[in-house]
């Protein structure tokens, strides 16, 4: 398992999921780095898949973590995305993981946003197709029903459904088969609390290790 993915040099773009310490920033991101992973990770809070096309703030702030270095976060001002071709250019990836759905889901709104979310999609798709660099996406995860943002587990599988068709090159992580709905505990309905983050971690590792997408960029060194 030490070197299962060595060679591999991930380059994350993710939501509020990977913006804190205990979040996916530090469960998933170790566990990949464990198994020989080179893994630089970028959120962006409450902003949608675009936001990563040109430099914008993020509403609801930012984070970065290197490897296994500190989470560095910025509120405000200060809190705004890198585009994705700086990204690409600083840090050489060979493969790109898109970790984003809750943000374009739509929760609050009475019918799924589907137009918005395969546009959103697209947008950074058609730029990573373009930079040539392999991709994964990795949907969003059943969490529990209610809260302040109205998640629903019809809405989620809806969601993942619209994503798994739109987000091509990339090949598509559907969180929700990972778990049962509900099975991993939520603070706010769609935040998980640390031993949720740890299962879904742990998951998204095991999964994401035996893809032949991601093996196959680990031996292009």
């Amino acid at each position: 398992m030490q070197s299962a993915l060595a060679g591999l040099s991930l380059l994350v773009l993710g939501d509020s999921h990977w913006a804190a310490n205990g979040y996916l920033v530090t469960t998933l991101q170790d566990q990949l780095i464990q198994r020989g992973a080179t893994v630089n990770s970028f959120a962006a809070c409450g902003a949608p898949p675009s936001a990563w096309l040109s430099a914008r703030v993020a509403s609801c702030g930012t984070a970065q973590r290197l490897q296994r270095g500190a989470l560095q976060n910025k509120t405000g001002s200060d809190a705004r995305t890198t585009p994705l071709d700086d990204l690409v250019r600083q840090y050489r990836p060979n493969m790109i993981a898109i970790s984003m759905g809750d943000t374009i889901a739509g929760y609050v709104q009475r019918q799924t946003p589907a137009d918005t979310i395969r546009e959103e999609a697209m947008a950074l798709t058609d730029r990573i197709k373009r930079l040539g660099i392999p991709c994964i996406w990795i949907g969003p995860a059943w969490g529990t029903e209610g809260g302040p943002f109205l998640k629903s587990f019809a809405r989620v599988q809806e969601v993942s459904a619209i994503l798994a068709r739109s987000v091509s090159p990339c090949a598509y992580v559907d969180s929700t088969k990972l778990s049962r709905p509900g099975e991993w505990p939520t603070f706010d309905g769609q935040h998980f609390t640390l031993d949720g983050y740890r299962a879904y971690g742990t998951a998204l590792a095991q999964t994401i290790a035996q893809m032949p997408e991601v093996r196959a960029a680990a031996q292009k060194r």
